[in-house]
C-alpha cells in the first residue's frame, strides 16, 4: 500500500510541476483568444500617454490611405496577414515587424508616414499569434524569424529579384530581423534597421522577471523554458539575436532610446559589437522610451537613416 501512495505522490508531483509549467507558458508566450479591435490600440502605459494623440492620427492615417491586405502562409501552415501600403511602383519596399504582443497598426503606423517621406513603399506585416495573423504562440523570435524570411520571399516573387528591400523591426520585431540577418538573404535585402531589440530571449525574459515583475528569475525563468519547450515546442535559450548577428552580412542600423525601462538600450549595444557586418552603425536617441524614438526625436530618426542610406549606397 505505501507503493501506491508513493506513485500517487509521484503523479501528483509531475502533474503540478507540468501544471505550473504550463501555467508560465501561457503568461508569457500564448495568446488564448484574438481580442475584438478597437477603435484605437494604443500602448499602455504612463510613458504612452503624451504620444497618444500622435498615434491616433498615425492610425487614422494609415486607415485612410490605399492599400491592399496581402496573406502568406507560415511554414508550419498559420495564414498571415500584411497591409502593403505604396507611394510609388518603382520604389525600394520597407517590411516592417511589430513587437510583443503588439500589432502592425498599433505599432507600425507611423512607420508608414516615415517610409514615404524617404521614398519607401512600406509592407506592415502582423506577427503570428497578433492582429489578424493566425497562430496562438508567440516564440521571440524562433518562429517568427521564419516567418519573417517567408514574407521576404513573397516581396521577391511579387517584385522580382531587383526589388530592393529593408527590413525593420521594433522591440521583438527587431529580434525578429536579427535573427533574420544571420540568415542566407537574398542579395536585394539591402539594409536592417533593428530599433530597440534585445540581445537575446533569456536576457530579457529574466530582466523582465527581475524589474518588472519582481519575481526571482532563478526560479521561474526555468519553468517559463520548460513549458515553452513542452507546449510550445520551442527552444528559448537559443533565441539570441546578437548571435545570429555573428553571421550577418546585410548593413544593420541600431536605434535606441537612452531612457528605455522596458528593453535595456545597452542590449543594442550588444549586438551593434556582435554584428559582423562591414556596414553598421548605432544611433542613441537621448531621453526617448521604449518604441519612442521616431515619435520622440523624428528629426534625429530621418537623418540617421538618410545617413545610413548614403553611407551604403542605397
Amino acid at each position: 500500500m505505501a507503493h501506491y501512495h508513493i506513485i500517487a505522490i509521484a503523479v501528483a508531483s509531475v502533474a503540478l510541476f507540468l501544471f505550473i509549467c504550463n501555467t508560465c507558458f501561457r503568461l508569457t508566450c500564448y495568446v488564448p483568444c484574438r481580442l475584438r479591435p478597437t477603435d484605437y490600440d494604443i500602448p499602455p502605459g504612463k510613458v504612452y500617454e503624451p504620444y497618444h494623440d500622435r498615434l491616433r492620427a498615425w492610425i487614422d492615417a494609415a486607415r485612410a490611405l490605399p492599400h491592399e491586405h496581402v496573406y502568406i502562409t507560415s511554414h508550419d501552415g498559420l495564414r498571415l496577414h500584411g497591409m502593403y501600403y505604396e507611394c510609388d511602383p518603382s520604389a525600394p519596399v520597407e517590411l516592417l515587424i511589430h513587437g510583443y504582443r503588439g500589432s502592425a497598426e498599433r505599432d507600425m503606423a507611423a512607420g508608414i508616414e516615415r517610409c514615404f517621406t524617404m521614398g519607401r513603399n512600406a509592407l506592415l506585416v502582423d506577427q503570428r499569434a497578433s492582429g489578424q495573423s493566425e497562430g496562438r504562440v508567440i516564440s521571440f523570435g524562433a518562429f517568427e524569424k521564419r516567418d519573417c524570411l517567408a514574407w521576404v520571399d513573397y516581396l521577391v516573387k511579387r517584385f522580382g529579384k531587383e526589388k530592393k528591400i529593408i527590413l525593420t523591426g521594433v522591440s521583438m520585431g527587431a529580434a525578429t530581423v536579427m535573427l533574420a540577418a544571420g540568415e542566407p538573404l537574398p542579395e536585394n535585402v539591402v539594409c536592417v534597421l533593428a530599433d530597440c531589440g534585445y540581445s537575446s530571449a533569456p536576457a530579457i525574459i529574466k530582466k523582465v522577471l527581475r524589474d518588472d515583475l519582481k519575481l526571482p528569475p532563478p526560479i521561474f525563468y526555468p519553468l517559463i523554458v520548460i513549458g515553452a519547450f513542452l507546449f510550445g515546442h520551442f527552444r528559448i535559450g537559443r533565441i539570441s539575436p546578437a548571435r545570429a548577428l555573428t553571421r550577418a552580412t546585410v548593413p544593420v542600423i541600431f536605434i535606441h532610446g537612452t531612457d528605455d525601462k522596458f528593453v535595456p538600450y545597452t542590449m543594442s549595444e550588444a549586438c551593434f559589437a556582435a554584428c559582423a557586418s562591414e556596414k553598421k552603425k548605432l544611433v542613441l536617441i537621448p531621453d526617448a522610451g521604449h518604441v519612442l524614438s521616431f515619435p520622440d526625436n523624428p528629426d534625429a530618426y530621418y537623418q540617421a537613416l538618410a545617413d545610413f542610406q548614403s553611407e551604403c549606397g542605397f
